[in-house]
């Protein structure tokens, strides 16, 4: 899968698994940060979701959290870490 296609996906899995009713997928920034007032507005426990998402989805684990805070920042950060280890 290419890298487009990745971040398509994953910003479909993200309204899905975490029920955003007020935006759709392609009104996600790729750089637009999820967490925080100046981003999508994500918290502790969406986090808890996207880390079950990544493992559901293309199975992987992230064990360490100050990993998963790079990690689920943006979706170009998820989109780097999945191409990373999915390897």
């Amino acid at each position: 899968m290419d890298r487009e296609a990745l971040k398509s996906e994953l910003k479909v899995h993200l309204v899905k698994y975490l029920n955003i009713l007020d935006r759709k997928p392609e009104e996600i920034g790729d750089d637009m940060p999820l967490f925080g007032d100046s981003g999508l507005g994500l918290d502790s426990i969406d986090s808890l979701e996207l880390i079950v998402m990544l493992e559901r989805e293309y199975g992987l684990k992230i064990n360490n959290p100050a990993d998963g805070r790079k990690v689920l920042a943006t979706i170009n950060a998820m989109v780097d870490y999945i191409i990373e280890n999915k390897k």
